[in-house]
């Protein structure tokens, strides 16, 4: 359904995958990485917003590589320039606006959840909804304070990398704050739940639900 394009970003370019829906003007989606790069789940991903009736842009935060080795994926994860990514994503959500006239909505998994948080706070006038399925990421660190799109964190009750407690304090940061969100913690669920490529973890219920409540989501602050 997408095809690969080179979108501007701050000078540069950076290669993404672009999911076009049906009807021109559609509200746009930036959909984020795991730390395996853009492979064909994330591409996938994008693909099922397009027919849900949303332009997805899944840009390539790694530029080219692609791993399914963990240890790999790990060193991607940790060598990831944080201004470049950020420069990146602010060049996925401007292009996305450019083709519908408005505001997009983020979307991330795993490292992507992490900076689907991260690029709706140091984009809060481009970013109308902002949804985090089980983000986590040491070196991004959101300006919670800059945020104002609603978020939708969706987390796996015995997640090791993204634990309860990690999940606990980022509720309580953005209830101090103000900031309008929420939070669904799927029991029995690992991290990646969503993925259906990884058997060992997936969780077709949980998949489900978090699937129509990110439709819901989006219907309500994209329009």
């Amino acid at each position: 359904m997408g095809e690969m394009v080179n979108f501007k970003a701050n000078g540069g370019t950076c290669p993404g995958y672009l999911a076009r829906a049906e009807k021109e003007g559609s509200p746009g989606v930036v959909v984020l990485q795991e730390w395996w790069g853009l492979n064909d789940h994330i591409k996938e991903i994008a693909d099922r917003f397009a027919a849900a009736g949303y332009t997805a842009l899944a840009p390539d935060l790694y530029h080219g590589v692609v791993t399914a080795e963990p240890d790999e994926a790990g060193k991607l994860l940790m060598a990831l320039n944080v201004q470049q990514a950020a420069t990146d994503m602010r060049g996925a959500i401007d292009y996305l606006r450019d083709l519908s006239g408005k505001p997009v909505g983020t979307v991330g998994f795993c490292m992507g959840g992490a900076l689907s948080l991260f690029t709706a706070c140091d984009n809060p006038d481009g970013v109308a909804a902002c949804v985090d399925f089980y983000g986590g990421h040491p070196a991004f660190k959101p300006n919670l304070a800059a945020l104002q799109a609603p978020v939708l964190g969706l987390f796996a009750e015995r997640d090791g990398f993204v634990s309860p407690q990690v999940v606990k304090e980022l509720d309580e940061a953005l209830t101090a704050l103000g900031k309008a969100h929420d939070f669904t913690s799927y029991p029995g669920t690992d991290h990646a739940f969503f993925n259906d490529e990884r058997p060992q973890v997936y969780d077709a219920a949980a998949s489900a639900d978090a699937w129509e409540k990110t439709l819901a989501f989006f219907g309500t602050h994209l329009g």
